[in-house]
């Protein structure tokens, strides 16, 4: 997905964000099965990766964006699926001058208790924002879309929430058994003119 980011001539940085849990973060087959030993040791991990320590490697990037010949110091994008969806919103929050357009796909819990919600913050972004829900998702339900709906039209933040029916979570995934190709295709033509407008 990183390739196809750069075959239309955007400077891509694809982070690990599972860096401070070691070199230990390849997980087996029964990752997705809740319950499995795999999946407990994943979210294990998951539960210690907030957004301020995540928001520090964003300020660490774009400081190597700035440095880089290919670079520069203009607006840059930032897009997340699942548990990075959030982290691309808080960065849109937490950098507006830089972060031009920022996009969740299927982004995990965007509204929730925690005081760096994404929720909480959407009035301080800037750019442009696109966030994209799948009609089934159990980490983000109907219900909490909704409600990120309505606050996200309170916000006043320019961009859109879109619902895309029929899908599961994961669906812009290729190796995932939920791939649905033409919401993954509309994923990809959303992103592109999000960026092409921003950037």
């Amino acid at each position: 997905m990183a390739r196809r980011m750069a075959t239309v001539g955007y400077f891509v940085m694809l982070p690990n964000l599972y860096y401070r849990a070691g070199k230990d973060t390849k997980y087996g087959d029964d990752v997705l099965e809740h319950g499995s030993a795999e999946h407990t040791r994943m979210r294990s991990v998951r539960t210690k990766m907030t957004i301020p320590p995540i928001m520090e490697d964003i300020e660490a990037m774009l400081s190597f964006v700035d440095g880089h010949p290919s670079g520069g110091s203009g607006p840059v994008g930032a897009h997340g699926y699942c548990m990075s969806g959030p982290y691309a919103l808080a960065a849109a929050a937490r950098f507006p001058s830089r972060i031009g357009a920022a996009a969740s796909f299927y982004g995990t819990w965007l509204v929730n208790d925690a005081e760096e919600s994404p929720h909480l913050n959407l009035g301080k972004i800037v750019g442009e924002v696109y966030i994209s829900c799948a009609e089934h998702d159990e980490l983000a339900p109907l219900d909490m879309v909704e409600v990120l709906r309505g606050l996200f039209d309170q916000s006043g933040a320019k961009g859109e929430l879109e619902l895309q029916p029929g899908v599961h979570h994961g669906f812009a995934f290729p190796e995932r058994p939920v791939y649905d190709k033409p919401a993954a295709e509309r994923h990809w033509e959303r992103l592109f003119a999000l960026y092409a407008r921003n950037l």
